[in-house]
């Protein structure tokens, strides 16, 4: 196992084909601030790019935070006035060909449950609690926070989620569908590991593919353009008549049309 140093606010550890970024900061709950969401941001920028990795687990340092959301501190928060660079973090989240699984290790709230749901599957400990609560303390997510938690739950759910503020259980939130199984705490890493590696043991290029299509469904132009490039381009240029098509303009000649699909 390999473990990258140079950052404050994660652990971010490569174990063969499975990367796990932890937030580290169990004494504030695991939110994040600024630090944490560009952390986050550059360590996915990696993965993205890290052939031999081929899961990511996203987790909480602890057992009793999973994230509970930004942190409004002046001095550290997640930007007032600025870029929010937590926006980024979603959108690697959803759009790098690689499965992300959320192992919520305890309370995901506010930003942090957006945060999970964004993940391509959530395992929860048996004690994790799931709440969202933007207008109980001035605060909204009129975007992934919302349109993504529709699609998972459900519309009238989801506002129920959003207007009403309540708890709920590791249980109730596997009823709902927010999330995919739910284990003891002390077994949940080992068998969000166990998941991991299950399907790391897939075609990376048909689960990218996969991973691409559902993202493209909510990212327009964007989105096709990761199924267009790295999924369809990649394996067009493999084959015989993108090769026959470029050596014959290489060579100035007429391509040979047999190595053309019928």
């Amino acid at each position: 196992m390999s473990a990258n140093s140079e950052y404050q606010d994660i652990v971010y550890t490569v174990d063969g084909a499975v990367a796990t970024l932890t937030i580290n900061r169990p004494e504030n709950g695991n939110k994040f601030r600024r630090q944490t969401a560009l952390e986050l941001a550059d360590a996915l920028r990696r993965l993205r790019q890290d052939d031999d990795v081929r899961v990511v687990i996203l987790t909480g340092a602890g057992d009793k935070f999973f994230c509970i959301g930004g942190e409004h501190d002046p001095l550290t928060s997640v930007g007032y006035g600025t870029v929010l660079p937590i926006i980024d973090v979603y959108q690697l989240i959803d759009s790098i060909p690689k499965p992300i699984i959320a192992a919520v290790n305890g309370f995901a709230v506010g930003g942090g449950h957006v945060l999970h749901n964004m993940c391509d599957l959530s395992i929860a400990a048996e004690h994790a609690v799931f709440r969202q609560v933007g207008p109980l303390v001035g605060s909204f997510d009129a975007g992934y926070g919302t349109w993504y938690l529709e699609d998972t739950i459900g519309r009238k759910r989801a506002k129920e989620m959003w207007l009403l503020n309540r708890k709920y259980s590791a249980e109730q939130a596997e009823r709902m569908g927010l999330v995919n199984e739910v284990v003891p705490g002390d077994r949940l890493l080992e068998r969000v590991r166990e998941i991991a590696d299950e399907i790391a043991a897939r075609s990376p290029l048909a689960v990218g593919a996969l991973k691409a299509a559902f993202s493209a469904r909510h990212n327009g132009v964007a989105g096709q353009a990761r199924m267009a490039h790295d999924q369809q381009l990649t394996l067009y240029l493999m084959s015989e008549e993108a090769k026959e098509t470029a050596a014959a303009f290489a060579e100035r000649r007429r391509p040979d049309s047999s190595h053309f699909l019928k």
